[in-house]
């Protein structure tokens, strides 16, 4: 693993070089490193903040998508290997959290994550039929509006929208046809994030996440939408600032 394949996959868009802890933060289906850059602001200096751009977008447009989770968690476990200064936490969103437990399953044999948090998504273990990458293109539209994961004046911006659809469809294909392995639970502790009206993680679907550690497991319900985490950013971060104290 060489520096350019760090700098290639992971963001910091606040160093903390000196904090004790580091919080790697994966993105959902079809969003970038820099949707985490208030988290990264936020918390810096007191954790090291480091956001994971997956292939395909943005300033990693001219590569390859990767459309397996298990392939894309075995190439972001390769690049955070190289990163062994400090203990490591994970947060993903939506189908980043699927990624992030896939991650920290590679980690436990030898440097297991010392915090994993998740949000708005479902247990690994609970699957649904899903199918939204088959759609046509007005409808793979539709879902994007409809979970309101985008600055609103994107949404109105019909051009842009249709430039953005081929790595949300990639990104939808990874996360609907994901299937979990059953195996050892992880050791650390999870923390779920869920809106009490998020069409994508129901409630006791997101409790299901205790059984994926034999760990400490808690969970906050928020009022909101898929995107409930942004809504309730502040309460948020109180969340993980606790939680990594701890850690």
């Amino acid at each position: 693993m060489t520096t350019n394949d760090t700098e290639s996959w992971l963001r910091a868009y606040a160093p903390a070089p000196d904090a004790p802890i580091r919080l790697v933060c994966l993105p959902h289906a079809g969003g970038s490193a820099s949707f985490w850059r208030p988290v990264a602001t936020a918390l810096s200096p007191k954790v090291d903040v480091v956001a994971v751009q997956y292939p395909g977008r943005q300033d990693r447009r001219h590569e390859p998508f990767v459309d397996d989770l298990h392939e894309l968690a075995r190439r972001v476990h390769d690049v955070l290997a190289a990163l062994e200064d400090r203990p490591t936490a994970l947060f993903g969103h939506s189908m980043g959290a699927t990624l992030a437990f896939e991650v920290a399953q590679l980690m436990e044999p030898h440097r297991p994550a010392v915090h994993l948090f998740v949000s708005g998504r479902r247990a690994p273990s609970v699957q649904r039929d899903e199918s939204m990458h088959l759609r046509d293109d007005d409808a793979l539209l539709a879902e994007m509006r409809a979970m309101d994961g985008t600055d609103s004046a994107l949404l109105q911006d019909e051009e842009i929208m249709r430039m953005a659809l081929p790595v949300v469809r990639n990104d939808y294909r990874a996360a609907e046809t994901y299937t979990w392995t059953p195996g050892e639970p992880l050791s650390c502790p999870v923390t779920a994030l869920v809106g009490d009206d998020d069409p994508k993680a129901a409630v006791p679907e997101v409790e299901a996440w205790a059984r994926h550690s034999s760990g400490p497991f808690a969970m906050e319900v928020v009022s909101g939408g898929h995107f409930a985490l942004v809504d309730h950013s502040d309460r948020v971060l109180e969340l993980v600032t606790g939680a990594l104290e701890q850690s």
